[in-house]
């Protein structure tokens, strides 16, 4: 095992299932973020090879860019593959894989592809965040049975992560922004790569992350989250309203859904955990949204350690306008010749469902992105220890803002040989607006949910 690629006594410190304090760390430790981390806790320095040292992000528009919500313009379009993964040569790069990356290439030996590029650190935000991220690494604690965050506000909770809940909390708390609204499709394809496009509109409020706030004011809500369906007719109209806790145990998740045929508004309380998602095709449940989100109370979580990864990133040629859905949409998976993918440094946690509780996946392993916290890519097992599903989260950064995240996520089931997509935007005419003001708490009410939702 090469010593640049697991940080081996970290990684035997860290890995561990139950936090043995919930206290936050010194300011010694903190003003690491000053010096050897960056703001938000991974390692300034580069590999002194192939991964770059941290230099700020990419916090500025490229030439070309003039309006928030237009279409990215490629600040690398000039950038050409190092190399390409197939089926052929994966075992030579098998260390910087996945297991759910190679089970893609073993899957699709004929078609999958990863083109390598040059890794760019662009991961960047706002200096209030970064400030807001030291003070969490002095004050914020997860709650006694880590199911819930407290004493955090307006940046990662965690940034220097001592297990496996502290992790996972950075990603579901990690930036994404104030406020943005989106137009996108999700689309399910089936084996022969056929699909039909469902379109959404989606607004997202992170109370977390607002400025005019203060820990006090947050009413134990992380974010408020409306989406309605605007196509096909037969779904049009429907919407879902989320209001997504800080600590779940003193509130879980509210949520309610809007039958356009029904015209009613009802609560949905099971809108969790491995609930399917009805657009999906089965394909996505509840709590894989944004390849992680809600209650981590099923699992057990370890911090394995850090470890070296090809994931998806800079994927701007992805998201281009210029391409359209079935240029991108191909069986078995996303046409490789849009996508891009860079070694990066990442956190590995492993999730392991707990005794006596039910999930559909009995083990996850995701890989975090030591620049952001978001999870990059995700490892899905079944009951008997199978590998069953791989999910990718293709990133970028919104340097308008600037916010690194995801530009689609894709979510593969390797044993029917389907998959879903999750925020494609390409034929939409715009990318996440993040210029609105925020509406605040009163725009997301379950009569607000019956507005949006008619048709």
């Amino acid at each position: 095992m090469k010593k640049n690629n697991w940080i081996a006594a970290g990684a035997l410190a860290l890995a561990f299932v139950v936090p043995s304090a919930l206290a936050a760390v010194s300011v010694q430790e903190a003003d690491k973020l000053k010096t050897t981390l960056t703001p938000l806790g991974g390692e300034r320095a580069g590999n002194g090879s192939d991964i770059p040292p941290w230099r700020g992000g990419l916090s500025l528009p490229p030439v070309g860019y003039s309006k928030a919500g237009q279409p990215h313009v490629d600040p690398f379009s000039k950038d050409k593959p190092l190399f390409v993964i197939t089926a052929a040569n994966m075992a030579q790069y098998s260390q910087y894989l996945t297991e759910g990356q190679k089970g893609l290439f073993r899957t699709y030996p004929n078609t999958f592809a990863m083109p390598i590029y040059p890794t760019r650190r662009t991961a960047a935000a706002p200096d209030w965040v970064y400030e807001n991220t030291y003070k969490n690494a002095i004050r914020a604690e997860l709650t006694k049975d880590g199911n819930g965050l407290q004493y955090a506000y307006g940046g990662i909770p965690f940034p220097i992560a001592k297990n496996g809940l502290e992790a996972i909390w950075n990603h579901i708390a990690r930036w994404r922004g104030v406020y943005l609204v989106r137009r996108a499709a999700e689309i399910a394809v089936q084996t022969d790569g056929s699909f039909s496009p469902v379109l959404v509109q989606q607004e997202i409020e992170f109370n977390y992350y607002r400025q005019d706030k203060s820990i006090e004011d947050l009413n134990n809500i992380l974010f408020y989250y409306l989406s309605y369906t605007r196509a096909p007719a037969r779904l049009a109209g429907g919407a879902v309203l989320l209001h997504e806790p800080l600590n779940q145990v003193q509130q879980p998740r509210q949520a309610w859904g809007y039958n356009a045929g029904q015209r009613r508004v009802r609560l949905a309380p099971n809108l969790a955990y491995d609930t399917p998602i009805a657009a999906a095709d089965g394909l996505r449940y509840a709590d894989d949204t944004d390849i992680f989100n809600g209650a981590p109370d099923r699992y057990n979580w370890k911090l394995v350690g850090k470890k070296e990864v090809f994931i998806p990133y800079n994927n701007y040629q992805l998201s281009s306008d210029k391409v359209k859905y079935k240029d991108l949409i191909k069986p078995g998976h996303l046409n490789p010749e849009y996508t891009r993918y860079e070694k990066h440094r990442v956190w590995v946690v492993e999730a392991t469902l707990k005794d006596g509780v039910r999930h559909a996946y009995g083990k996850r392993v995701f890989y975090l992105d030591e620049d952001t916290w978001g999870i990059a890519v995700a490892d899905l097992y079944d009951q008997t220890g199978e590998l069953w599903r791989v999910s990718m989260a293709y990133i970028k950064t919104y340097y308008e803002l600037p916010v690194t995240w995801s530009t689609m996520e894709a979510y593969h089931d390797l044993q029917s040989k389907r998959y879903y997509v999750q925020g494609m935007d390409n034929e939409e005419g715009s990318t996440i607006d993040y210029s609105q003001e925020p509406p605040g708490e009163r725009y997301f009410t379950p009569a607000e949910l019956r507005r949006r939702g008619k048709r």
